[in-house]
This record gives C-alpha cells, structure tokens and sequence, in this order.
C-alpha cells in the first residue's frame, strides 16, 4: 500500500501507538493538536490506578496523563509528537504493501 499528499507526493503516516505514562507530564499538548480524539487525559490515584477526572476526585489524584483512547483513529500526521515537551510517546510507520 502507498500513501500519498493530495498532490501526489509520497508519504508515510507514522501512527501514534502507545505514550510512556512514567514521562509524560499530562500538559494536553498532544490532545489540544488532535481533532480525532486519540488520546485522553486521565488520573493517577495514591495506588496507581488509571482514574477519571471529575471535580468529586481530585483531592485523589497523584498525577495527570494523557493514555491511548481511539487508537484506530489515528491518521499518522505526528502533530503530537511535535509538540510533545517529553518525547513521551511511540509511533510506527504504516505497513507497506509486501512488508
């Protein structure tokens, strides 16, 4: 498979699948660049479990991340990880048709 700009120039989508929850700082960067919700900000309570946010736990909450929501919507344009402040996040390229 060849992927192609609207001009008819090659190129490759380079695909958001997975973020390092012990780097990423939960600034919401990557969320605020991507329209196709991918990503999503979650908490981290005292024992180290992912959380919703919602005003009645923040008390709770040790810290904020962004985490994987929709990784099948990913378009592969990499503004997240031009905008990441802490390279926090794994991409891989689209596969190749005879890959």
């Amino acid at each position: 498979m060849s992927f192609a700009t609207r001009d008819g120039r090659g190129w490759m989508p380079d695909y958001l699948v997975s973020i390092d929850s012990g780097k990423c700082i939960g600034c919401g960067r990557c969320f605020k660049v991507c329209g196709r919700h991918v990503m999503i900000l979650k908490g981290i309570n005292e024992e180290g479990d992912l959380v919703e946010l919602d005003s009645d736990e923040d008390d709770e909450i040790e810290k904020k991340i962004m985490v994987m929501n929709d990784e099948g919507a990913c378009i592969g344009c990499g503004a997240c990880a031009r905008v990441c402040p802490t390279s926090c996040q794994t991409h891989a390229a689209a596969a190749t048709a005879g890959a």
